[in-house]
């Protein structure tokens, strides 16, 4: 399952000569297996959406079936168009709806029909509690003959032991089992390893209602005061990470009768991600030649990432600076021999495996961090992505300059 979701590249599928009927306007859909369908999404079975959907526009176009476009833009003879937002078309009663207006209508007409009923699928996924580290909450359970039982709550809370050292044993066993007394107090060996991050990062603001308090997480009286979390603001990433673990404990508090509320966070912000602009240096096949940008017409060449610390304002590689950045590449040759090298430039996720990533230091450095955080607050709306410039910067310290200059100003002025 794992090697599927990671082959994104492999087209594969096959007719089963089956149709299923749609339910709004009757017509036959014929129904076709694929690899990139997985069992563990939804129920397994998916309604393809080509036009709107990469994997299912490149099986459509490699099977050629029809692409039909329902939300307006972008150029189909192309790609996919895969904008979470626009306005639908194509789409009987729901054309010239907006995407998220047109979901909720499309529930609604499933519900009246009778078709079916309104449902949250959670994926949550299963994760390994139990990390072969020191670092963690340590696992109130031990072992009777093998059998794990909970500890009895007058024994907790259950306090990371010393070690001699944070490693693992010489038989591999985690470094709890390093304490010369991790037992319970009928003398059963304790569980050695630790809980993850995300077991304490799940609930622990909950705990800042009553961090004092040692006979529950926070008393009902503080938990109804001070009740959810405003605001969360994470990456989209976290929405099946973090977010999702957290609101599982959130339901499951609820569930027991410790919090009034099932949600802990009322609202929810996704940040953009923030963009660096990489560098490239085409190499020419099976050789350690490196060839400037401008001369690879007509040749066969490796567009290889270059730390963006090599890249000049002319986007021009440091040839010193690359030569001593990795062992392999102290034997590079480049054409023309003494340079220029000019380097392609793209806008990418910041990345430490793509060499765009900026030191905010060094920034600070130069410029000053008051600098640097009006940078990021002119950047743009916090919702969206944006590429990290910082030739911008000398707008921000210029204005910046400009203010502590109009202070000045007054501060020498008689009152």
């Amino acid at each position: 399952e794992r090697d599927r979701q990671a082959d994104t590249k492999t087209i594969s599928g096959a007719f089963t000569g089956a149709y299923a009927t749609h339910p709004f306007t009757g017509q036959p859909i014929p129904v076709w297996t694929s690899d990139y369908v997985l069992m563990g999404y939804g129920t397994g079975a998916i309604m393809a959406v080509p036009a709107h959907d990469s994997r299912d526009y490149a099986f459509a176009t490699y099977f050629q079936l029809p692409i039909q476009e329902v939300v307006a833009g972008g150029d189909l003879s192309v790609e996919s168009y895969d904008a979470k937002e626009g306005t639908l078309v194509n789409s009987d009663f729901l054309n010239g709806l907006e995407v998220k207006q047109a979901i909720e209508r499309a529930i609604a007409e499933v519900e009246t029909r009778g078709l079916g009923e309104r449902r949250i699928q959670y994926r949550l996924r299963d994760a390994v509690f139990g990390r072969q580290r020191y670092w963690g909450e340590p696992i109130p359970v031990a072992y009777r003959n093998g059998v794990p039982e909970t500890l009895p709550l007058e024994e907790l809370p259950l306090v990371l032991p010393n070690v001699d050292a944070y490693l693992p044993t010489e038989d591999g066993e985690p470094p709890l089992a390093r304490a010369a007394a991790w037992h319970s107090a009928e003398g059963l060996p304790l569980e050695t390893t630790t809980m993850p991050g995300w077991a304490g990062s799940s609930w622990y603001f909950l705990r800042y209602m009553d961090a004092q308090n040692d006979g529950a997480f926070a008393a009902k009286d503080k938990v109804d005061y001070w009740n959810q979390v405003d605001l969360y603001v994470g990456g989209s990433e976290h929405g099946t990470g973090h977010l999702l673990y957290a609101r599982f404990w959130g339901h499951f508090l609820c569930d027991l009768g410790h919090i009034p509320f099932a949600e802990p966070f009322k609202k929810l912000v996704n940040q953009g991600m923030i963009q660096g602009i990489s560098a490239f240096v085409h190499r020419l096949e099976g050789s350690q030649t490196y060839v400037s940008s401008e001369a690879i017409a007509g040749r066969k060449t490796q567009r290889i990432h270059v730390d963006v610390r090599f890249a000049n304002d002319k986007d021009e590689l440091d040839l010193e600076g690359f030569k001593a950045w990795l062992p392999e590449l102290a034997e590079a040759t480049f054409e023309p021999a003494n340079g220029p090298i000019k380097l392609d430039r793209e806008v990418e996720k910041m990345s430490k495996s793509k060499h765009n990533v900026i030191n905010p230091d060094h920034i600070c450095a130069e410029h000053g961090a008051d600098a640097l955080r009006l940078y990021e607050m002119f950047l743009g709306p916090l919702e969206q992505s944006k590429p990290w410039d910082t030739k911008g910067l000398s707008g921000v310290t210029g204005f910046l300059r400009k203010v502590t200059r109009l202070m000045d100003k007054r501060v020498d002025q008689p009152a």
